[in-house]
């Protein structure tokens, strides 16, 4: 498969990604260094997919046409395991393509996305299963054959590469890393790529990845590398850094920093369910007070011209449908007694666990995590009062809120996990051009 006579042993592994590196800055501009090292990182991962637990999902998207995604994923192709490209493909010819070889399946590459995943698409849930299921081994589907009178049994696990306009769904995007592309600026140059005038050394390192990963698939199988990240993300990104341990060198400094800043972009860029959108606005909404009236609470949900609530159906978010959001996080509404008289509402102390829980507060370099420290936050008005014009908790003096004629108990604050500390990101973009 490879070109050149060089046994496994004789690839210096830290070298044959920063050539991967600069052969791809070559023909794209990318937006960070973190970007860049996932890429080459997941192209690597690519050929020790036996090894891997989990086959993570590499999500290429911009927001508008001309920004290299496609490009980038002609890179991919050239250099990643056995790849299938496809611009449209239905769900039963992927499952076929990963079938009959399950123990060696292609790296599906799937351009346009949009196209399948887009608004004006449809939900094509069957394929989207599919991405979701393949991201961990031994999660087949089931299909009756009719012909055979038999169930069968059709590996998912693959390795998936998607690039289109626009946001991925969301059950894809958390199980990848998230390159976000954008159009060259004035003054930034790339060559033109032609495949069979550039394809062959694209090849050529294909070759030399594979050659080098297939000779160490049993300690790649072993590795259990120090994560900076837990839970899914960790998942994900543990082949990649399995992969940067293996090559040495500044790799695996760089593999955890653009773990850490891709994820942190990913999170930060999320667009939260309605549900938690909700509890985060309620939070705001309560400021300081220990209940408040259900009418008094959707005045201020509503209030937010930048929130959902004011639209949110013919005339806004009512009660009932408030409460039916709500009552996923075991939240209710009761009936409390206000100085002002009875009503339903909401305390407090109902929501600590669901904010703690789902939209915790970042925590600040104060709190001993190695995070920016976040700017004050000015303080909360008074039950009864309206806070002072011009801050961003400003309430109309209308809408202040009758005491409590009980005393309320305060809840436990929540403990958010901020990045663990890693080491400086070094250059890859910056060595990969002088390897040039």
């Amino acid at each position: 498969m490879t070109t050149t006579d060089t046994t496994p042993e004789q690839i210096d592994g830290a070298e044959l990604l920063d050539d991967v590196a600069a052969t791809i800055v070559r023909y794209v501009i990318l937006p960070s260094t973190s970007a860049l090292t996932a890429v080459v990182l997941w192209i690597a991962a690519s050929h020790a997919i036996p090894a891997w637990n989990c086959a993570p999902r590499l999500v290429i998207r911009a927001p508008e046409k001309r920004c290299g995604k496609s490009r980038l994923l002609d890179m991919v192709e050239g250099m990643c395991h056995r790849p299938l490209m496809t611009t449209n493909a239905s769900p039963s010819a992927v499952y076929r393509s990963i079938g009959k070889r399950p123990s060696d399946p292609p790296t599906l590459l799937i351009d346009e996305a949009d196209t399948i995943f887009g608004a004006k698409a449809g939900d094509n849930e069957d394929l989207r299963g599919l991405l979701n299921a393949g991201h961990q081994r031994n999660r087949p589907t089931l299909r009756y054959n009719a012909s055979k009178d038999d169930v069968e049994d059709i590996q998912t696990f693959a390795m998936a590469a998607l690039a289109g306009i626009g946001v991925m769904p969301d059950t894809i995007e958390d199980r990848a890393a998230i390159i976000r592309m954008r159009r060259r600026a004035p003054g930034e140059k790339v060559e033109p790529y032609r495949v069979r005038r550039d394809g062959p050394q694209l090849g050529e390192l294909r070759g030399r990845l594979n050659q080098w990963l297939s000779a160490h698939l049993d300690v790649l199988t072993a590795a259990a590398p120090d994560m900076p990240l837990e839970d899914r993300a960790a998942d994900t990104w543990e082949p990649l850094i399995a992969v940067a341990d293996l090559a040495g060198g500044n790799w695996p400094r760089a593999a955890r920093k653009a773990a850490v800043a891709l994820t942190s972009d990913r999170d930060a860029g999320d667009e939260t369910s309605l549900h938690t959108r909700l509890l985060t606005d309620c939070r705001i909404a309560f400021q300081d007070a220990d209940a408040l009236p259900t009418a008094v609470l959707l005045e201020r949900l509503k209030a937010d011209p930048e929130a959902p609530w004011a639209t949110h159906g013919a005339s806004g978010l009512t009660p009932m449908k408030m409460g039916n959001l709500l009552r996923d996080f075991e939240i209710r509404s009761a009936n409390i007694r206000f100085t002002t008289g009875q009503a339903k509402g909401y305390t407090r102390s109902d929501f600590i666990d669901a904010w703690n829980r789902y939209c915790p507060e970042p925590r600040t370099a104060a709190d001993g995590e190695g995070v920016p420290a976040v700017p004050g936050v000015p303080a909360q008005v008074s039950t009864g009062t309206a806070s002072p014009s011009g801050t961003a908790q400003a309430v109309p003096t209308h809408q202040a809120v009758p005491g409590v004629t009980c005393d309320a108990t305060a809840g436990t604050a929540g403990t958010a996990w901020g990045p663990r500390a890693v080491p400086a990101l070094f250059d890859v973009a910056d060595s990969a051009r002088e390897t040039a």
